[in-house]
């Protein structure tokens, strides 16, 4: 009953904010407007759901320095959790799929998600190249799942190579994260959310400069070691 209620509140706010929200930036070529509607919409989840979340470590972010934030995933509760404890506005490179989604894949392309089409390797590249170039020319900040899919059991998957391409190409510092609780209130497969605690918890950012192609399989280890400290 939670989960559709607030399926409802977001179709209003959508409508009522949304709309208006999306032709203000789409003349004035502006995204906060809509980056704090987002924002506000996610902090509305935990209270409507009954999450009871505890963040950590957020005092490691700095909201005006650019970053690659990287978490485990467990949940469909996950980007949008994150998307509001970030500390700061956040980007994220989506299955091309979503951007078909009415208003909302609209309001998507105009704050700079970036879109894949995950059917081959070059649909990938050309995501990251994308997405590395918005960061340097717009100083956005990316979240980034790097084991791509949801966990069916609830432990940490092995991690793919995307995110630490586009970690290497932008140069900018990664921030592990490590999310508890989302699997046990909504795994995969399951449509309604329980209500119950979730933990998240921001790492020290970990600096990109002395690693390359050849040492990214040490970064990777290094991120996910990190991650699973706190699970």
């Amino acid at each position: 009953m939670r989960t559709i209620l607030l399926l409802l509140i977001y179709v209003i706010l959508i409508l009522v904010a949304g709309i208006p929200l999306l032709l203000f930036s789409f003349l004035t070529r502006r995204s906060q407007p809509l980056i704090a509607l987002g924002k506000f919409g996610m902090s509305l989840g935990p209270k409507v759901l009954g999450l009871q979340v505890k963040v950590h470590g957020r005092e490691f972010v700095n909201p005006q320095q650019t970053y690659i934030f990287m978490a485990n995933h467990l949940s469909f509760l996950d980007g949008p959790l994150l998307f509001w404890t970030i500390p700061q506005p956040v980007r994220v490179i989506l299955k091309k799929g979503i951007f078909k989604i009415p208003l909302v894949g609209l309001g998507m392309k105009m704050v700079g998600f970036v879109p894949v089409d995950r059917r081959g390797v070059k649909g990938g590249k050309m995501a990251i190249q994308r997405a590395a170039q918005m960061m340097r020319e717009k100083g956005y900040s990316f979240l980034i799942f790097p084991e791509g899919t949801r966990s069916r059991s609830g432990q940490i998957q092995p991690f793919r190579r995307g995110g630490f391409f586009l970690a290497l190409e932008s140069r900018v510092p990664i921030v592990p994260i490590s999310i508890k609780g989302t699997f046990e209130l909504m795994p995969r497969g399951r449509f309604f959310c329980r209500s119950g605690p979730i933990e998240v918890c921001f790492h020290s950012p970990i600096a990109v400069e002395d690693y390359d192609v050849s040492r990214m399989p040490q970064l990777i280890d290094l991120v996910s070691q990190t991650i699973a400290s706190r699970l």
